[in-house]
């Protein structure tokens, strides 16, 4: 990975364990480098949950809100070409409309109270559609025990982001359960070793001028805007999500190459609006096209970002490639946070929405 040059003046705050745990209290920190641990013990529970294969020539729809649905959209791409039946995420109150009974709807909700799944899983039993329930506990949990559903059980006490990887791989998992693509449970394992590696590189005991550590202080005070491109689209939504929510900052993520039709041209204003900074997610993987509109968008654009960085996928396998870029991008919003004195995990304005909404 290149950091493409960041332009932005770094501070001088060290980033260790010590100095995040002064905004950390729950130990945000702590999820994102268990993040290998999660990738195994999510194994087991699927396989401990399901014991039986289906099939539903229609494919597979993931149906969740924020952290809960992220897993679904980085399982599909972690998928990649693998996949031999449609894989699509709804973040909505319903199904898409070409939802049949040869579906899989697999209702992800941390909580079990996310009103939208809910909405999502009584629409699918209306449908006849096949269900599974990735939560733990709450109202989806209850009803799905009392349908016959499979509930997949997720552990207790993370914020609902944290819980990404045991996303990832319900829905991988599930996936090849309905025959949407292949069992890839040997690549999930070697991705969990290999992460466990860019734990190392990237976290809060590497040097100073480790890589993650110098994306955040480049960032910092600059409004981030996170373009992907295929396999990475949705690891550049993750990186927004969590800027928004662990570092409580706008951030902004887009997709190549439609960006280079539209908003490529609004970078020209950005210096007179404010403090812009420029993330480029490619994949080592990716068609040579891309690449090279990837590094065409960042040269022209540079003038006018407060900072910029160009970042590439590592690793072997597909999940490989997905997790490396999800690890580092989760690591960076934390150190984030960590530089601009806030605490990572609280997200008091969500809870504020929710019981505003319980309310009507």
């Amino acid at each position: 990975m290149s950091d493409g040059g960041a332009t932005a003046t770094p501070t001088a705050e060290e980033l260790t364990r010590a100095s995040i745990a002064r905004v950390d209290p729950s130990n945000q920190l702590g999820d994102v480098l268990a993040l290998p641990e999660h990738l195994r013990d999510a194994l087991w529970r699927v396989e401990s949950a399901i014991m039986q294969d289906w099939d539903t020539p229609a494919g597979l729809v993931v149906a969740g809100m924020g952290g809960s649905a992220i897993g679904g959209a980085l399982a599909r791409a972690a998928m990649g070409d693998h996949a031999s039946r449609p894989i699509f995420v709804t973040r909505a109150y319903g199904l898409p409309p070409w939802t049949t009974p040869d579906t899989m709807v697999l209702c992800s909700s941390y909580s079990g109270e996310t009103e939208e799944t809910l909405a999502c899983y009584e629409s699918a039993g209306a449908l006849g559609a096949k269900r599974t329930v990735v939560t733990t506990g709450g109202r989806l949990a209850e009803m799905a025990r009392e349908d016959g559903v499979p509930v997949i059980p997720l552990p207790g006490g993370f914020q609902p982001r944290a819980a990404v990887a045991y996303g990832i791989v319900a829905s991988l998992e599930v996936a090849a359960l309905c025959g949407a693509g292949p069992r890839l449970t040997s690549e999930i394992d070697v991705a969990a070793s290999h992460t466990e590696h860019l734990v190392a590189e990237w976290g809060p005991d590497a040097p100073e001028d480790s890589l993650a550590k110098t994306i955040a202080r480049g960032l910092l005070g600059t409004t981030p805007v996170i373009a992907g491109a295929g396999l990475t689209n949705p690891i550049a939504y993750r990186w927004k999500t969590q800027f928004n929510e662990n570092a409580k900052q706008p951030a902004f993520s887009s997709e190549l190459p439609e960006l280079d039709h539209n908003e490529i041209v609004g970078w020209e204003g950005a210096r007179e609006l404010g403090r812009f900074s420029a993330v480029f997610l490619d994949d080592s993987d990716a068609h040579p096209r891309v690449k090279e509109r990837m590094e065409l968008t960042e040269r022209l654009i540079a003038d006018n970002a407060a900072a910029s960085f160009h970042l590439e996928t590592r690793g072997q396998t597909a999940i490989e490639r997905v997790i490396s870029l999800m690890l580092l991008g989760d690591l960076v919003s934390i150190y984030l946070a960590a530089l601009r004195g806030v605490d990572p995990g609280p997200v008091k304005v969500l809870d504020e929405l929710k019981a505003a909404l319980a309310e009507r």
